[in-house]
């Protein structure tokens, strides 16, 4: 479980930074991104909460 929460952790910041790399360069983000990045928050929460819960 906690590998599983590391993998989605990193694929979280590596979505960020290609986020951020888009406003560098001045372009817009678009809204299905918000969509994306609410899933790996989602999937991140849902990983935590069964954590403690199990635990």
């Amino acid at each position: 479980m906690l590998y599983f929460l590391i993998a989605v952790a990193v694929l979280l910041l590596g979505y960020a930074g290609v986020l951020v790399s888009f406003v560098r360069k001045g372009r817009k983000i678009p809204p299905s991104a918000y969509l994306v990045l609410a899933g790996l928050n989602g999937l991140i929460l849902a990983g935590v909460l069964a954590w403690a819960i199990s635990r």
